[in-house]
Parts: structure tokens; sequence; C-alpha cells
């Protein structure tokens, strides 16, 4: 199956844009023929922009791209579905989608990954992450076992803020320890999908 551009005068169909593991909805645009080419080509979202009147990469000024994973048209061949993995926040306010710009999700974790990349790719002298690669990965791997251990200790009481905060000290030294073994988060979701 092939989009009809026809369909429209303006030779434009809509484009909804789903986040390939959360299946959250990430943004709605248009694409011409020559967008959808693109798009199908470089693996990267190509909108054709209404108000720019050009082709628009998502991504091109913000490096926020929209790498696809799946592309999907409707039973019309008027609408298409793309499922993609955001490599940033999609929506130009900052938020990961353009529909809630108060929902926190998974991409959040995506970011805080990509920094902990960089923290051990490109290290600095007052990076605490930074350090903990210098380290080693039994450093690392004792400091998740010690965040693991605090969190059991906060479950036991009636404190929330303690332990969420507990939580949040463990899933941080979890993603180091994810990039030290060179594992993505997705790698992850991988593998629970796979269990589902």
């Amino acid at each position: 199956m092939n989009p009809d551009f026809s369909k429209s005068t303006d030779g434009l169909i809509p484009v909804i844009i789903q986040d390939n593991i959360t299946n959250v909805v990430l943004m709605l645009g248009y694409m011409n023929q020559e967008a959808f080419n693109k798009t199908q080509q470089e693996k990267y979202v190509t909108f054709f922009s209404r108000s720019k009147n050009r082709l628009w990469t998502k991504g091109e000024e913000s490096g926020n791209f929209l790498n696809v994973h799946s592309l999907l048209i409707d039973c019309d061949n008027d609408t298409i579905l793309i499922k993609a993995t955001p490599s940033g926040p999609t929506c130009h306010t900052g938020a990961d989608t353009c529909f809630n710009e108060k929902n926190i999700s998974v991409n959040f974790l995506t970011e805080i990954e990509t920094i902990i990349r960089d923290r051990k790719n490109n290290p600095t002298n007052n990076s605490y992450v930074a350090s903990l690669f210098t380290k080693g990965i039994n450093k690392i791997a004792q400091k998740v076992g010690e965040e693991a251990i605090e969190v059991i200790i906060e479950a036991k009481d009636n404190n929330d803020d303690l332990f969420k905060g507990e939580a949040a000290d463990l899933l941080f030294h979890y993603l180091i320890l994810l990039q030290a073994k060179n594992v993505t988060l997705n790698d992850i979701v991988t593998v629970l999908k796979s269990r589902n």
C-alpha cells in the first residue's frame, strides 16, 4: 500500500507519530510525496512544514530526531502512522509529547541515559558520574547494590518521600550500570516485551 497524496488539494496527508516503546502519541504533522520518500530513505521523520512551506526534518535544528522504526498506512491510504524512537523531547516546548506537556514519560529516562553516556565518553573532573566510570564496573555495581538495600529499608517504613528518593537513586545508578555494560534502556525494554 502506498499513501494517496492526490486525495487532498494541497497534496498533504496527516502523519501521526507514536513512540515505538511507550506507544504514546508524540505529535501530528503532514507529509507530501517528497517528505514521505525522504523519510523512507533516511529513516528520520521528515514533514512538509505548512508554515515554512518546505521540507522539515524533525530535529534538524534541535538534534531531537525521530528515528523511524515502522511505517503504516491506513485502510484509505490517506493517513500515515509512524512508530519512532525519539532522540530527545518531541515538542518544541521541551515536553516529550505535544499532547500532554505535564506528562512525565519514559523519554525523560532516555534524556538521563544520554547525559550519562556523555559523561562516560567526555569525562570531566567535577562529574560524579564520570568519577564512577573511572573507578570501574565493580564500584558501579557496588553502588547499585547499596542503593537497592536503601530502597528495601525505606520500603519497610512509611515515609513515601524517602522511599521515592531512594528509588530514584537506585534507578539513576542502574542507568549508569547499563552504560558501563554498553546496554541501553531500549535493550532492556526489548527483553521485557519479549516476555510479555
